[in-house]
């Protein structure tokens, strides 16, 4: 688990670097997308959760980390969420609904391409969600 998490740092440290992430925040994005990714492992493998929730429940903890980090240190939530979020982008699921439909086996590309799109909604309403109720919390009134 501990490779797992350095991987998923390093990942994202490069991604940082890839996408011009201001220098100062580029291991606030590792360590968010670093917590999010172990997260991911322990809902799905320890608690035997499906993908989808253990994606949801990741995003979730990379967006409370980017909205903190956001506030704490001046600077816009898409430069820690964006980097964050890249561990847990179902690349795979996307390339291989593209293999199976291919092969033309379109009920494994189906299969396949519903778990996907899942995951990719999961992801984004666990931002759209922490996005909304942090708003809640830190919107001035006039």
């Amino acid at each position: 688990m501990i490779q797992q998490l350095i991987f998923a740092a390093l990942s994202i440290i490069g991604f940082s670097v890839l996408f011009n992430i201001p220098k100062n925040a580029i291991y606030k994005t590792a360590l968010s997308g670093a917590l999010g990714w172990i997260t991911y492992v322990y809902f799905s493998n320890q608690l035997g959760q499906s993908t989808v929730m253990s994606s949801f429940v990741a995003a979730a903890v990379v967006a409370l980390l980017s909205e903190f980090f956001a506030r704490r240190f001046k600077e816009a939530v898409t430069v820690f969420v964006i980097p964050g979020i890249l561990p847990l982008v179902p690349g795979s699921g996307m390339y291989y609904t593209m293999l199976a439909i291919i092969k033309k086996d379109f009920n494994r590309a189906a299969l396949i391409s519903s778990e996907t799109m899942f995951i990719a909604g999961s992801i984004a309403a666990a931002i759209f969600i922490v996005s909304s109720v942090t708003r809640l919390f830190f919107v001035k009134k006039i």
